[in-house]
C-alpha cells in the first residue's frame, strides 16, 4: 500500500515538473498559426475600433494574422465566456473594456469571475471622459453651471450610458465630490443618451470623450471639463477637471487583452512582449492618439494589480449608490 502511494506521488511530481517544460515547448514555436481576438460587442463601437487597431499592430509584432471575431450580447458576457472556455493555447484572446472586470456587480447572470477566470495580458489604452451639458443649461462655464444647479437641483438630470460603465463610475464619483444628488437616468448605450442630452430630456452626460467630444466641438452641447491631466488637442477650449476645481479627478475608460486562465506562462509572456512593442510603436501611438485614446503599457503583473484596485474602488462606489443591476 505504501509503495503504491509513493509511486502515485512520484508520478504527480513528475507531471508537475513536466508542466513548465511543456509550456516552454509550446511557446517556442508560438505562434505558428493565426490568432483569434474576440471582441464581445457588435462591430462599429469604441471597443471594436481599438480592438481592430490593436490586432493589426499585434499581428505585425507576432508575425501572424489576428482575426477579429465580434460576439455581442448580454452586456459582453457571451463573447467573454467563449474566451473563458477556449483552449488555453494562446490562439484565442479577449479584447474588452473596463466594464468587463466588474462581473456580477453589473451583470447578475455573468457566468465567470473576471479576476480568476482570465489571465491579464496587457492594458492597451485608455480614453479620458468629458462632462457635457445641454446648451439650455444656464451658465457659460463649469462654475456658472454648477451655481445654477445648486439653486434648484431637482430640475436637472444626468444620463448614464450603461450600468457600471466608466461614465457611470465617474458620474457617481463626481456627484459624491460636489455633494448634489442629481437624479440619474440609465440608458442602453451612448447613442440614446446623446439624443436625450441634445433634446434637453437630460441636462448632463459624462462618458469617454471618443464618443462625446464631437458634440462639444460642433457646438451641439457644452463641454464643461475633461478628466485628463492636460487639455486635449482634440478640444483645446475645454478645461481639465483640475482647472475647474476637481483635484485628482482623472478617471478613464480603459481597454485590455486577456487570455484563458490556464494559458502557459511562456505564451502569456510572448503575448505581453508583443503588446509592449505595440504600445511603444510610434504609428500605433499616432493612430490611437488621433482618436482620443491614450496608449498605455501595463504588462501582466501591473495590469492585474490595476484591475484589483479598480474593482475594489468601483464596487464600493456602486454599493454606496445602491446600484442594483438589471
Amino acid at each position: 500500500m505504501k509503495l503504491r502511494r509513493r509511486t502515485m506521488l512520484g508520478a504527480a511530481g513528475a507531471s508537475l515538473l513536466a508542466a513548465p517544460t511543456i509550456g516552454a515547448a509550446l511557446a517556442q514555436d508560438y505562434p505558428s498559426k493565426p490568432l483569434k481576438m474576440i471582441v464581445p460587442y457588435p462591430p462599429g463601437g469604441g471597443t471594436d475600433g481599438l480592438g481592430r487597431i490593436t490586432a493589426q499592430f499585434l499581428s505585425e509584432k507576432l508575425g501572424q494574422q489576428i482575426v477579429i471575431q465580434n460576439v455581442g450580447g448580454a452586456s459582453g458576457t457571451i463573447g467573454s465566456e467563449m474566451v473563458r472556455r477556449a483552449e488555453p493555447d494562446g490562439y484565442t484572446v479577449l479584447f474588452n473594456a473596463s466594464l468587463f472586470v466588474l462581473g456580477k456587480t453589473v451583470v447578475p447572470s455573468c457566468p465567470y469571475d473576471p479576476q480568476t477566470d482570465f489571465r491579464p495580458i496587457a492594458q492597451a489604452g485608455e480614453a479620458p471622459l468629458v462632462l457635457l451639458a445641454n446648451n439650455n443649461v444656464p451658465g457659460a462655464d463649469y462654475a456658472a453651471v454648477m451655481a445654477a444647479v445648486a439653486k434648484d437641483p431637482k430640475k436637472f438630470f444626468v444620463a448614464i450610458s450603461s450600468g457600471g460603465s466608466a461614465g457611470h463610475i465617474a458620474t457617481l464619483a463626481w456627484l459624491k465630490r460636489i455633494g448634489i444628488p442629481l437624479d440619474q437616468i440609465l440608458y442602453k448605450g451612448t447613442a440614446p443618451a446623446n439624443t436625450d442630452l441634445m433634446s434637453g430630456s437630460v441636462q448632463f452626460f459624462m462618458d469617454p470623450w471618443t464618443a462625446l467630444l464631437p458634440l462639444a466641438t460642433s457646438g451641439r452641447a457644452k463641454g464643461l471639463f475633461v478628466t485628463s491631466k492636460e487639455r486635449t488637442p482634440l478640444a483645446p477650449n475645454i478645461p481639465t477637471s483640475a482647472e475647474v476645481g476637481l483635484k485628482d479627478f482623472n478617471l478613464s475608460s480603459w481597454y485590455g487583452v486577456w487570455a484563458p486562465k490556464d494559458t502557459p506562462e511562456p505564451i502569456v509572456n510572448k503575448l505581453a512582449a508583443g503588446m509592449a512593442a505595440v504600445s511603444s510603436d510610434k504609428a500605433f501611438i499616432d493612430k490611437t492618439t488621433s482618436l482620443g485614446i491614450v496608449p498605455t503599457a501595463r504588462g501582466p503583473k501591473d495590469f492585474a494589480a490595476f484591475i484589483k484596485s479598480e474593482v475594489e474602488t468601483n464596487t464600493a462606489l456602486l454599493k454606496e449608490a445602491n446600484f442594483k443591476p438589471e
